[in-house]
């Protein structure tokens, strides 16, 4: 009887030890999961990397993302721009290169459009104005709702839409 109490541990004791390592690993969603929008400006491939958080109701411009403060365009780790070819972004230079892709939203008017050399940041925290590589004014557009932000990358540029703004960032 002794035997079998001590087997009945044993089994116990690798079954809680061995099944967590067998079973496949179950992640939770991201609320805001990670996306990738690319294709080509010209000859330029341009990728941008980002995360895509949802309305889920809420307001968002004047709201979930302050006027005048500088935004990471999308969630968790800061939105990222890649061309491996020079680019015209509204008319001014831009480098071939990897930049961290940040917006300040405006209640009315143009909105600005950063591209910063720090890339591999979370949200917009230890954003540093002095790292900026360059940054244009862009006109957004108020219209129909999309629920989870979205990018684009088309012959045009750079389109950014979420809740009812789309912004197209002119790039050639």
């Amino acid at each position: 009887m002794k035997n079998l109490r001590l087997l009945k541990k044993l089994v116990f004791v690798l079954s809680a030890a061995v099944l967590p390592v067998l079973a496949p690993a179950q992640e939770k969603p991201r609320p805001s999961p990670a996306q990738t929008a690319a294709g080509k400006i010209g000859d330029a491939s341009v990728t941008i990397q980002y995360s895509s958080p949802a309305v889920k109701g809420r307001t968002i411009f004047g709201g979930l993302e302050p006027y005048d403060k500088v935004w990471r365009a999308g969630a968790n780790e800061a939105t990222t721009v890649e061309t491996d070819k020079s680019l015209k972004v509204a008319g001014k230079s831009l480098p071939a290169g990897k930049y961290g892709f940040f917006l300040v939203p405006k209640a009315s008017g143009k909105w600005t459009v950063i591209f910063n050399s720090v890339w591999n940041q979370w949200g917009a925290y230890k954003y540093d104005q002095a790292k900026d590589v360059l940054r244009v004014e862009a006109e957004p557009k108020r219209g129909g709702m999309t629920e989870r932000l979205e990018y684009q990358v088309t012959a045009k540029g750079i389109v950014f839409r979420w809740a009812d703004v789309e912004l197209l960032v002119p790039v050639n």
